[in-house]
């Protein structure tokens, strides 16, 4: 009856355990995000108006403060990791950061893979050649052509849906740097970073001669299965456009609201 007893007890013990291991439930990222008190965001910092350096190599730009107003309402400090756009998607996945803040494209294949907020800016994408180009007038005239471009973008899908060789780059400044270096003939790339460029460096020998007619909304980037951070996230970037605080950075980069 003692060995019983023993066991009985034992059982209970081993039953007690599983049924407390089974209870325990692990965190969400926005539990963990919230516990350790900082977000950490990818973004890459070398694409102008959106994320970069300024000449006292401080990280700035319109997606750095969204990123920065985001933490804010969710109550944490953002941590920013800066990743080559061709690495922004393998760091996601490795779980190197929380979100990516990096002007990405809202498309039917990323959103098999990835969640997005929602938009918070519309762009469209412009095909710039250099100033004395008078071969390529629209984008049917990439074909056979030389195009600098980030390998993953949507940017460079346009270019190749169009008979472009593309020139893989790290971004929008060295594609810009290889176009007017005269290695390659053309880039498809975002309007507000031309309009940007231009602002900075009005003399720069380079020229738009075709835009895409459709806008292009892009979003945060979150892995898949994150619903909490999703309508958190959503939440803050709807707060930021209530209070003002959206507008005032749209104005400061751009000089217009950008969210439509």
């Amino acid at each position: 009856m003692k060995k019983t007893g023993v066991f009985i007890a034992a059982l209970l013990i081993v039953v007690s355990l599983i049924f407390a291991g089974c209870s325990k439930k692990d965190k969400t990222v926005l539990e963990t995000i919230k516990a350790n008190g900082k977000i950490r965001v990818g973004t890459e910092g070398t694409y102008a108006p959106f994320t970069f350096h300024d000449k006292d190599g401080k990280l700035v730009g319109f997606d750095v403060e969204i990123a920065q107003e985001v933490a804010k309402k969710l109550g944490v400090t953002p941590e920013f990791i800066e990743t080559k756009w061709d690495g922004m998607f393998a760091g996601l996945d490795a779980k190197r950061f929380d979100v990516v803040v990096n002007e990405v494209s809202i498309k039917e294949d990323r959103k098999v893979k990835y969640d997005f907020s929602d938009p918070y800016i519309v762009s469209r994408a412009v095909l710039i050649v250099q100033k004395d180009n008078q071969d390529i007038k629209k984008l049917t005239d990439l074909k056979g052509k030389k195009a600098g471009q980030s390998l993953t973008s949507n940017l460079s899908d346009i270019a190749k849906a169009n008979g472009a060789t593309i020139v893989q780059t790290d971004g929008f400044n060295q594609a810009i740097d290889l176009l007017t270096s005269k290695r390659i003939d053309a880039t498809v790339n975002d309007g507000l970073s031309y309009l940007d460029l231009m602002k900075q460096k009005p003399d720069a020998p380079i020229k738009v001669v075709a835009e895409t007619n459709d806008a292009t909304p892009s979003a945060i980037l979150i892995n898949k299965g994150n619903k909490e951070l999703v309508d958190a996230v959503n939440k803050a970037l709807t707060d930021i456009k209530a209070d003002g605080t959206y507008l005032k950075i749209s104005q400061k980069y751009f000089g217009a609201d950008v969210s439509k």
